[in-house]
């Protein structure tokens, strides 16, 4: 296929994607991303003289002993937000397998990665928020500074479609120290993978510590299950090594189940030490489910406080 197709194909996605999440965050998402998100906290406005029923405690002592009257400093709700997200394009993202909805079309991992950082991205867009894009794969491949507006965020989603990365593997360590270096401000950070390798547990954790981090699992079903097709040959699309699997096995069909049992438990865990939130998206389902489950999620968890 010549480059010119692709860009065509790639086009054609983002338009269809720009359709899709639209409709999508004008109808069931604006709102529970305003509750959700409210910003990243108290920023200073100004210093004034004390006045009665001020707090004491925010009493501004270098202007007060230098005006020889007391001041204080006002702070007010920093409403602006960003919104960054760790776009993982190792190879392994290509996988995919045909919709059961009715159509034929192969939807791969990569592109409902990208359907759901093109709705946050563009919630984000309307609530006039900055978005930003780190896409990595075994290094960084491109880094979109967080902007503002609809046409940023067409970028942002042309990039998460259409970037050819030039490795194959995962660094999922490399990315989150990456994001630590140029997003200095608190954040909303979505890292957005589908984590066969496993999380690194201190780079979470210290990202965790300074900004709202969210893991973001996009899955093919079809990986999690072995159908009975006799031997089959299979090829890691990371290392490009190949396998002989013999799908008729008992055996071999359990062990690959235990294998990502115990590859759901560590994740878990994982982020459950370091304090992260998880979003799980499907290949063959919408992600506007997940999304508002999330938003749901959130907004009892502020409840009870």
């Amino acid at each position: 296929m010549s480059a010119a197709a692709i860009d065509r194909e790639v086009l054609q996605q983002v338009r269809r994607i720009q359709v899709r999440t639209s409709r999508l965050v004008t109808d069931v998402m604006a709102g529970g991303y305003l509750s959700v998100f409210r910003g990243t906290g108290m920023e200073f406005d100004e210093v004034r003289e004390f006045a009665e029923g001020d707090d004491p405690r925010s009493v501004d002592w270098n202007v007060t002993a230098r005006t020889g009257r007391p001041h204080v400093k006002i702070f007010v709700e920093e409403r602006e937000l960003t919104v960054l997200f760790l776009l993982d394009l190792s190879a392994s993202l290509r996988f995919g397998t045909v919709r059961r909805d009715g159509g034929a079309r192969v939807r791969t991992v990569r592109q409902a990665a990208a359907e759901f950082c093109a709705c946050l991205a563009l919630a984000a867009a309307r609530n006039h928020d900055k978005a930003g894009l780190v896409a990595f794969s075994d290094r960084i491949e491109r880094y979109v500074p967080p902007k503002k507006g609809s046409g940023h965020v067409l970028r942002i989603v042309r990039e998460a479609l259409g970037l050819e990365a030039a490795g194959q593997g995962t660094d999922l360590a490399g990315a989150l120290r990456f994001a630590a270096r140029v997003q200095r401000r608190r954040a909303v950070v979505f890292l957005v993978s589908d984590f066969l390798t496993p999380l690194p547990a201190l780079e979470l954790r210290r990202l965790a510590r300074r900004h709202d981090l969210v893991a973001v699992r996009v899955q093919d079903p079809a990986t999690r299950t072995l159908p009975r097709a006799g031997l089959l040959r299979v090829r890691d699309l990371e290392t490009g090594a190949y396998a002989w699997v013999d799908t008729d096995s008992a055996r071999v069909r359990a062990a690959h189940a235990a294998e990502w049992a115990a590859r759901d438990a560590a994740h878990q865990e994982t982020l459950a030490r370091a304090g992260v939130d998880a979003i799980e998206v499907r290949t063959d389902r919408g992600v506007a489910e997940p999304i508002l489950r999330f938003f749901q999620m959130r907004e009892l968890r502020g409840a009870r406080r």
